[in-house]
């Protein structure tokens, strides 16, 4: 389903991502881990159309969408959900939802809330209520509730345990699974490596803007290299 070759990208002059290969296929949940600063985000964003890549080629079920706008790359089905929620405070829940569908129109935005109400029935309730009003764990759920609205067939995930309880973010992993057996892909962008390498088909590692290590996610938690840099345990 997405295909990058030799993709980079810089920050002036600044390179930040250098010659990265990666596939996801249809269907798969690849996690992507590594630590700050390794890349992750700008790899997202680059993905996403939010930056722009400096070389290389990103394909979208065959399409090359290198240089497509982020608007065309939601209208493909590609869909991101940002490292920090980023919500919109001052808005309802529902106008938040609502945003994301500003790309498919009003008539597909009432079809698709019902759908994002039913697997997040707490903001359902709160639908009327301010975005900022809503705890952590709700506002990632209106994150994710708002990429969904636009029907993604990938949908990318920037970070989202980030600063969730435990049980909080298991039930956000519970959805995340729960959307890849709908038929959903998922390329997910994790810190939290023991998380994401639990849930995934396949995974990569990034370094320093450098992809060094790739497997299934079995086979990346038992390597001795990420157990130790990642899931603080020792050889």
């Amino acid at each position: 389903m997405l295909e990058v070759r030799g993709l980079c990208a810089q920050y002036g002059p600044a390179r930040v991502l250098h010659g990265i290969d990666l596939e996801v296929g249809k269907g798969e949940l690849v996690a992507l881990v590594g630590a700050n600063g390794a890349g992750k985000t700008t790899l997202l964003r680059v993905i996403s159309g939010l930056r722009p890549a400096s070389d290389g080629r990103i394909a979208f079920e065959g399409e090359d969408i290198t240089a497509a706008s982020p608007e065309r790359r939601v209208r493909l089905g590609i869909a991101q959900v940002p490292e920090g929620r980023q919500v919109f405070i001052a808005l309802s829940v529902e106008d938040n939802l609502r945003l994301g569908a500003y790309a498919r129109g009003r008539e597909h935005a009432a079809e698709t809330l019902d759908r994002v109400y039913g697997i997040f029935p707490a903001l359902a309730e709160r639908r009327l209520a301010p975005a900022g009003a809503l705890s952590g764990g709700q506002q990632q759920m209106l994150a994710i509730g708002r990429a969904l609205m636009s029907t993604p067939r990938l949908l990318l995930l920037d970070e989202p345990s980030m600063g969730l309880a435990p049980q909080v973010m298991e039930e956000i992993y519970d959805v995340i699974l729960a959307l890849q057996r709908e038929s959903t892909t998922v390329l997910l962008v994790e810190q939290n490596a023991e998380a994401a390498l639990a849930v995934a088909d396949r995974a990569y590692v990034l370094e320093a803007g450098r992809l060094i290590i790739a497997g299934t996610g079995r086979e990346l938690f038992a390597n001795d290299r990420v157990r130790r840099a990642y899931l603080g345990f020792e050889q």
